[in-house]
């Protein structure tokens, strides 16, 4: 097994903060009351840390697809790209803001199925999406499409694709520890309703 790579900055902290990633970090807090670990690996980049919040502000605010609908497809991509990080936070946000049901929760960190077949065929199309790298087949297009999709919502999971890539490949090289809020939906752990 190799060792895997990582970045020799430190996470930036408030006392050295300053420019652009300085107006991020306090941005974050301003919005949700302390800043998460991801955003100071990410904000030794401000450029990177920007252009996840403007992806992720996007597909949350302008996006199709529900609450409970974004949190399977940001789930099902940081499930595929192994990121224990986005795999907390969301489950944390799933469970506890979007109102996703647990038991679809634990089902989406453990890479099984849902029971819902709406959501299990947004699920499907997401993995596939993540699998093919963009190269959706027909048939899985159709199938997704008649469970009652659209062309805007293949879209909208290229937008979170993009955006998990951002922040599920910055929790790799950084190591981010997983922030106390996000602790109780630590992968291992069983989800548990609010």
């Amino acid at each position: 097994m190799t060792a895997e790579f990582r970045v020799e900055i430190k996470p930036v902290s408030d006392d050295v903060a300053e420019g652009q990633a300085k107006d991020l970090l306090e941005g974050a807090r301003a919005k949700l009351g302390f800043v998460p670990n991801m955003y100071r690996g990410m904000a030794n980049d401000p450029g990177l840390l920007s252009t996840y919040l403007h992806g992720y502000d996007q597909f949350r605010q302008s996006g199709h697809f529900t609450a409970p609908e974004q949190e399977v497809v940001f789930l099902t991509v940081s499930e595929a790209n192994g990121c224990d990080y986005c795999t907390a936070a969301h489950s944390m946000l799933a469970i506890n803001v979007s109102k996703l049901a647990p038991e679809h929760t634990q089902a989406l960190r453990d890479g099984k199925p849902l029971a819902d077949e709406k959501l299990e065929a947004l699920r499907q199309f997401t993995h596939h999406m993540w699998e093919a790298r963009g190269l959706a087949s027909k048939a899985k297009a159709e199938a997704f499409k008649a469970a009652g999709y659209g062309d805007v919502h293949v879209l909208e999971i290229i937008l979170a694709l993009a955006v998990k890539t951002i922040s599920n490949y910055a929790n790799h090289v950084n190591h981010t520890d997983v922030d106390d809020v996000f602790a109780p939906f630590a992968v291992g752990k069983e989800v548990e309703p609010a």
